[in-house]
């Protein structure tokens, strides 16, 4: 028999389902140890795994059933004998029988309800575990195994900041104030301190936060109170008008969101409590509840987890959404655009800077041109002007039977080569020249002529006159001196056939 160390007995154990994963917390015990627990939360699955191995291969055990229970209890450490569990669920592993084998067994507890956050205070225990029960007659075999639990809230609706004034009539008056009334386990409290009367002679001033935990009810309510910090936030007299900042960081404590009537059994609060001592080491002191809660903490996933999400979201964007493939289309083609001008402006400057290396300057404009190009190349010289054709009617006066045609303007003729064509016959005139000078004034000008003068005595011939009038002229003006040089011959022709 068992019962006296000669019977069959057995080892159990538990195994959570993703407990290589699932993420630990640490809580401190009644003892002032911390342990480390596996971590769940409010609606979410127990599963796992319940291994049996028999102390004593091949004997066998024989039991009333097998089963487990996931439990939920508060234990009052004033009442021992007296627990009270709030959830209780209970699942049959095996009917009663014999065990001749080691075996294994599954469970699951599919979205446990969890209402409330495990704590383990002065006075008070709340705790969840999961039990499981080999049922014999004598004794039972059993095994425990802790979960730890979170209460996760989200931000509160209303959270407005605390503002009050207190003090001592006609001594000490002051007002504090603090930006918020609820905080989150990582938060941070900002407040001020305002004097507006100040009479007594202050020492040192500072600022605590204590955890009240609540027990029992009516009677046998019992208050535990615990300073988790304390700071002192002033030294010395303060003066009229003054204020005194106040920034708490709450991280680095070992708090709890704030419980009110878990069960009907307990409390646990915090406040926020100012105190002001004076020279004759009085205290006085403003006490302020404040509400904790807790937060749910961001998982970050790694770097290369979360590039490949982003990438598989785009991709699943772009398909879904036509107009964003055609916009990242554009983009494309714009920068590949822009890539090109900025590699020509590259390219430009660096043939630029080549040019400028090696001493020769690209052309800027029109230079003007070298004495060997003006004596050879005709064509910088007739840039300003066009080329001047050649006169039509001195050549039909002196070859009336062969006019000249015009020139080309590509290869103008020089001044030298103009000259013999123009030159009149004014000493032997012929019959002929007067018929032509008729023919020229029968003809309808095609501009008004200007009116004619006399040669002056001061020309010796009129081919001198003729030479510097052909010099600069325009197709215009040589039409105007055809006409006057035919009236002029005619001037000079007639007293000659007089004197014949």
């Amino acid at each position: 028999m068992s019962f006296f160390g000669f019977g069959q007995s057995a080892d159990i154990d538990i195994q959570l389902d993703g407990a290589e994963t699932r993420k630990m917390a640490e809580m401190k015990m009644e003892d002032g140890k911390k342990e480390r627990y596996y971590l769940y939360y409010d609606g979410e699955s127990v599963s796992g795994k319940v291994n049996v191995t028999l102390k004593k291969p091949g004997s066998r055990l024989e039991h009333q059933g097998v089963k487990i229970e996931f439990v939920g209890q508060i234990e009052l450490y004033y009442d021992r004998g007296n627990h009270h569990e709030f959830t209780s669920l209970v699942k049959e592993l095996a009917r009663p029988g014999e065990l001749m084998q080691n075996v294994s067994y599954e469970f699951e507890f599919n979205q446990v309800e969890k209402p409330y956050e495990s704590y383990s205070g002065t006075n008070v225990r709340l705790r969840y575990f999961l039990r499981v029960t080999i049922v014999r007659r004598l004794s039972d075999i059993v095994r425990e195994l802790d979960l730890l639990v979170h209460t996760l809230s989200s931000y509160p609706e209303m959270n407005n900041s605390i503002k009050m004034e207190v003090g001592i009539e006609d001594c000490l008056h002051i007002e504090f104030e603090y930006n918020k009334s609820k905080y989150h386990l990582k938060d941070v409290i900002v407040g001020k301190i305002y004097f507006l009367l100040v009479r007594i002679k202050i020492k040192h001033m500072e600022i605590a936060i204590i955890k009240r935990e609540t027990t029992g009810s009516g009677p046998n309510t019992f208050n535990e109170n615990e300073t988790i910090a304390k700071y002192e936030i002033m030294d010395g007299a303060p003066v009229r008008g003054e204020s005194i900042p106040i920034r708490v960081f709450l991280a680095g404590y070992d708090l709890t969101p704030t419980m009110r009537d878990i069960n009907k059994k307990f409390s646990v609060r915090y406040y926020l409590n100012l105190v002001l001592v004076d020279e004759e080491e009085r205290r006085y002191f403003k006490q302020q509840e404040i509400t904790l809660w807790r937060k749910g903490e961001r998982v970050r996933r790694p770097l290369q987890q979360q590039l490949i999400a982003q990438q598989n979201a785009l991709q699943q964007m772009t398909l879904n959404n036509p107009h964003s493939i055609e916009h990242q289309r554009q983009q494309q083609q714009q920068k590949a655009h822009r890539q090109q001008e900025a590699q020509r402006h590259a390219s430009q400057e660096e043939e630029e800077e080549e040019v400028e290396g090696a001493g020769v300057h690209p052309p800027m404009g029109a230079e003007p041109p070298s004495p060997q190009q003006s004596s050879t190349s005709p064509m910088q010289e007739e840039l300003p002007e066009p080329p001047t054709p050649a006169p039509a009617l001195p050549a039909a006066v002196a070859e009336p039977a062969e006019p000249e045609e015009p020139e080309e303007p590509e290869e103008p003729e020089e001044p030298e080569e103009i000259l013999p064509p123009v030159q009149p016959q004014i000493t032997r005139p012929k019959a002929g020249s007067e018929a032509s000078i008729r023919a020229v004034d029968m003809s309808p000008p095609q501009l008004p002529s200007p009116p004619t003068e006399p040669p002056t005595s001061g020309l010796d011939s009129p081919e001198d006159e003729e030479f510097l009038e052909a010099e600069a002229t325009t197709p215009q003006e040589e039409e105007s001196e055809s006409v006057s040089t035919a009236a002029s011959s005619r001037t000079v022709a007639e007293p000659v056939a007089v004197a014949q």
